[in-house]
C-alpha cells in the first residue's frame, strides 16, 4: 500500500505538471493517474445528481427546508456515488464487503451531508436575513452544498484509496517509476 507522504508526492507531481505534456500524459496512463481521473468523474457525476436533486427539492418547493432538501438530495447523489466508485474506479466486482466497503463508505457519506447540512443551515441564516427572490435563495442553498461537498472531496478520495485499494497497481507503478531511471 502507498503510504499518505508517497500519496501526496504524486498530488504534487501532478501540480506542478504544467508545461510538461508528455509527463502529464505518462502520469495519466499509470493506474493511479486513471484511478484519480475516473474518480474525479464520478464525483462530477454524484454532484450533478445531488445538485441536481437540491436544486429541483428546494427550487421547486418539493421540499421547503434549505437543511431538508440538502439531506434529501444528497442521500439521493450517494446511491450511484458507491457503484461507481466501488465498480469504476477500484474495479471491484462480485458482493460488496460490508464492514470493510459499505460501512466506511456510509460513515463517509454520512459526514459529507452532515457537512452539507452546515452549510444548509449558514444559508438559512442568510436566506431568512435577507429579503431575496426564491431563486436567489435556492442558488444559496446549491452554492453552500457544492461548497461543502468541495471540502470532503480529497478526505473522501485518500480514505476510498485505502478501502478499494489493490497492492498490485501499486507496486507497478512503482516499477515503472524506477525502470524509467531519472529525467
Amino acid at each position: 500500500m502507498v503510504d499518505a507522504p508517497e500519496r501526496s508526492t504524486y498530488v504534487c507531481r501532478l501540480l506542478t505538471m504544467h508545461g510538461h505534456s508528455q509527463e502529464a500524459t505518462a502520469w495519466l496512463r499509470s493506474h493511479r493517474g486513471r484511478r484519480i481521473a475516473r474518480f474525479v468523474s464520478v464525483s462530477v457525476a454524484s454532484t450533478a445528481v445531488s445538485f441536481t436533486a437540491v436544486s429541483l427539492f428546494y427550487g421547486l418547493k418539493m421540499i421547503r427546508g434549505e437543511v431538508d432538501a440538502t439531506l434529501v438530495g444528497n442521500l439521493v447523489g450517494a446511491i450511484p456515488s458507491y457503484s461507481l466508485n466501488r465498480r469504476w474506479v477500484w474495479r471491484k466486482s462480485g458482493r460488496s464487503h460490508l464492514r470493510k466497503e459499505v460501512l466506511p463508505f456510509c460513515i463517509l457519506t454520512l459526514l459529507g451531508i452532515a457537512f452539507s447540512i452546515v452549510g444548509a443551515a449558514y444559508a438559512h441564516l442568510l436566506i431568512h436575513e435577507h429579503q431575496w427572490s426564491h431563486l436567489i435563495n435556492t442558488a444559496v442553498v446549491d452554492g453552500a452544498n457544492l461548497a461543502s461537498v468541495g471540502v470532503f472531496w480529497i478526505l473522501k478520495f485518500l480514505v476510498f484509496s485505502r478501502i478499494f485499494h489493490v497492492d498490485e497497481e501499486a507496486a507497478i507503478d512503482q516499477h515503472l517509476l524506477r525502470s524509467e531511471g531519472p529525467h
